[in-house]
């Protein structure tokens, strides 16, 4: 069964879905919304109450102000107003992507709210030693948007990201106005803080935070910005099924590994 919540902040009104009981899990993701996450929610929610959400500004979580940016400090307020809203201390954290770059986040600003944290492959490009020169290809990116729409940005963000013709899933269905409104969130006003953060190793240390890399995502730009993690930290990193979004292609084997790494804290 799942729970749909709405919750109002000052300057946002955030949607969340929550599956299940006994611990709270917390599965983000950016952009990636709550429904990218509703295949292994639904698995791991016999034993979790697991929680998902659309970040700030995208789909069902409406800003105040729309053209306001959405960087990894305010997502991770955002989640620790959610886990309020459950009346939730302390939470275990799935983090993808730009959503484990929230996680990590949370883990700075707010250590006593997690328990264990993976990380599963943040696009940290400040960790890589060409990071001026990505960062500058990032801003570009941006640009492209801007100037030649969603269409192109996505091309050329697929292809910093190391992902080639060969590597994109194919199209399904011409992309609805939801899908071309987060796309254009994303460029806008997201993806530049998300690259851009910095994570305060030291903080970081005081938590448990499990670095995920996926078994077939050697190659892509968060290889080696998740290695780079795991050696800052002094971490072993974990390897998950399937690629960069192995929680989603390949649920039923990412979901055990999961628990393995879950029940090892």
């Amino acid at each position: 069964m799942t729970t749909a919540k709405t919750l109002a902040v000052s300057d946002a009104e955030l949607y969340y879905e929550v599956r299940g009981t006994g611990p709270v899990l917390l599965a983000l993701g950016s952009p990636m919304e709550a429904a990218a996450f509703a295949p292994i929610a639904e698995l791991l929610s016999d034993r979790y109450r697991v929680v998902t959400h659309d970040p700030r500004g995208i789909s069902n979580s409406r800003l105040a102000d729309p053209e306001q940016d959405s960087t990894p400090d305010l997502r991770a307020g955002d989640v620790a107003a959610i886990l309020d809203d459950l009346g939730t201390d302390r939470a275990d954290v799935l983090g993808s992507s730009g959503g484990a770059v929230t996680a990590l986040a949370l883990a700075t600003r707010h250590p006593d709210r997690v328990g264990t944290v993976i990380a599963h492959e943040p696009p940290l490009l400040t960790l890589l030693p060409d990071s001026e020169d990505r960062l500058a290809s990032s801003r570009e990116n941006v640009e492209i948007f801007h100037r030649d729409g969603l269409g192109a940005a996505f091309g050329r963000f697929m292809a910093d990201a190391g992902f080639g013709e060969n590597d994109a899933p194919p199209p399904q269905q011409e992309p609805s106005e939801q899908d071309i409104a987060n796309g254009s969130r994303f460029f806008a006003h997201e993806l530049l803080h998300t690259v851009q953060y910095e994570p305060d190793i030291e903080a970081l240390r005081k938590s448990r935070v499990v670095v995920g890399i996926g078994e077939l995502s050697y190659g892509l730009t968060t290889f080696p910005t998740s290695t780079a993690l795991a050696d800052l930290l002094e971490v072993e990193p974990v390897g998950f099924p399937g690629g960069h979004a192995g929680f989603a292609e390949q649920p039923e084997a990412f979901a055990p590994v999961l628990r393995s790494v879950l029940a090892a804290g």
